[in-house]
């Protein structure tokens, strides 16, 4: 499974606040092409829905930014989280997106954190943290 980032929109890819695009953050942008260059895959996760969603989704696009996936979790994911909520008779997860890393701009510091990250270093972090979790829990 490969590193999930997940990138809210609104002041975080892009300045400004909904319903307006604001100008793009190509900080952010280009740090979340590094992490998809290196084999991530990106969710979108916004408030945005309809037009407004459309008009974001084509903005990102203008900047080179596409993603795996908008306000759901990625295809591989959904199969994990499906195969276990029908093993435990219970939902599990399906509301959420999962993803190695939540990147908002109403969380303290998020935006900061990433831009500072090694991306390989952090990937490989991961992996390593799969990894154990996987040995311990299959």
């Amino acid at each position: 499974m490969n590193y999930i980032l997940s990138m809210d929109y609104d002041g975080t890819l892009f300045e400004g606040s909904w319903p307006t695009i604001g100008e793009p953050i190509r900080k952010v942008i280009n740090q979340v092409k590094a992490f998809k260059e290196a084999g991530a895959s990106v969710i979108l996760w916004t408030c945005r829905e309809g037009k407004s969603l459309q008009e974001a989704l084509s903005s990102c696009s203008k900047e080179g930014l596409e993603f795996d996936s908008v306000n759901e979790s990625c295809p591989d994911q959904k199969k994990y989280q499906e195969k276990k909520r029908m093993e435990n008779g219970e939902v599990f997860g399906l509301r959420k997106v999962f993803a190695d890393l939540y990147i908002d701009d109403k969380s303290p510091g998020s935006i900061e954190y990433f831009l500072k990250l090694d991306v390989k270093k952090e990937m490989k972090r991961i992996e390593e943290k799969r990894k154990e979790f996987y040995k311990n829990n299959s």
